[in-house]
């Protein structure tokens, strides 16, 4: 073999490699590109659903937000509650029917539930109780179409006095003009 003929084999044996090094670098630089694509996609979708889920979140906290406002004049309607309860049952119908005819006249009103106590047991419980007895009625009003916007909770009340225990288990409906 001629020396021409060393120098032109170095020359393609040079020519493959770097053909075969420049390939390499393409298809490792498109498969990373294509792993940083994959994984942004997790990742804007993860972004994503962590804002809707604060979104949710805050509507449910200013959903669950206690309002202190004092009832004045007599209640719309009341809904009763059995002891140790917290469901609204078929005897709510009118009491919700009542609010909601109140509430179709005018659209600036907001309904305020008074969920109420009485003084037996732990103070806590009957607190929590009627907070939840105050949320069923609200989920209520919204099954039946009334914005959770225009349905304000207020403390749990405890009832003094001479009341039975039934008319201690009760919510108070009451339309207001709130902000």
């Amino acid at each position: 073999m001629s020396q021409d003929q060393d120098q032109g084999t170095k020359a393609g044996v040079v020519v493959a490699f770097a053909v075969i090094a420049v390939a390499l670098v393409v298809a490792l630089g498109m498969a990373l590109r294509q792993s940083f694509k994959s994984a942004a996609v997790p990742v804007v979708a993860a972004e994503m659903q962590a804002s809707a889920a604060a979104a949710a979140s805050s509507a449910a906290d200013a959903a669950e937000q206690l309002v202190d406002l004092s009832p004045a004049g007599a209640a719309l309607a009341t809904v009763y509650f059995g002891s140790g309860q917290a469901a609204v049952d078929a005897t709510a119908d009118a009491a919700l029917a009542q609010t909601l005819e109140a509430l179709a006249g005018s659209s600036t009103k907001k309904v305020l539930l008074s969920g109420y106590h009485d003084t037996t047991g732990d103070p806590a419980r009957n607190a929590e109780l009627a907070k939840e007895r105050a949320k069923a009625v609200r989920a209520a009003l919204v099954a039946k179409g009334v914005p959770l916007a225009q349905v304000l909770l207020r403390k749990p009340e405890v009832t003094a006095g001479g009341g039975s225990d039934q008319e201690a288990r009760r919510v108070e409906i009451r339309l207001v003009d709130a902000p």
